[in-house]
């Protein structure tokens, strides 16, 4: 069985008109270092759990942990900017992980 030239040409010529595959970049996720940290909550003294019918906090223990809660409360919308952008940069580096495979995928074809 002979091979026709017009065969070796037209094989020749598939592979050359088939696209190269560029090379797959791996993306790099964000830097653990730019992770928020929550702040901590303000600490409870026993009092401000106390039954009712019982003593609870003195006036400056109640205005105390009132001011502690208002810092708290006064922290958070910063923190959850910054929580919103940090997963913002998480979910960017899975949709890059998902091109980059389907790259190394396609490499393979």
């Amino acid at each position: 069985m002979s091979v026709r030239p017009t065969t070796i040409i037209a094989a020749i010529l598939a592979t050359l008109a088939a696209p190269a595959h560029a090379a797959c970049t791996p993306p790099t996720p964000p830097d653990v270092a730019s992770r928020p940290a929550k702040p901590a909550p303000p600490v409870k003294s026993a009092c401000v759990d106390a039954k009712v019918g019982t003593e609870g906090c003195k006036g400056w223990e109640a205005y105390s942990f009132n001011d502690e809660v208002k810092a708290y409360n006064a922290k958070l919308p910063a923190f959850q900017a910054a929580a919103k952008a940090y997963v913002a940069k998480l979910n960017a580096y899975v949709a890059a992980s998902s091109d980059y495979a389907r790259c190394e995928v396609q490499s393979l074809n």
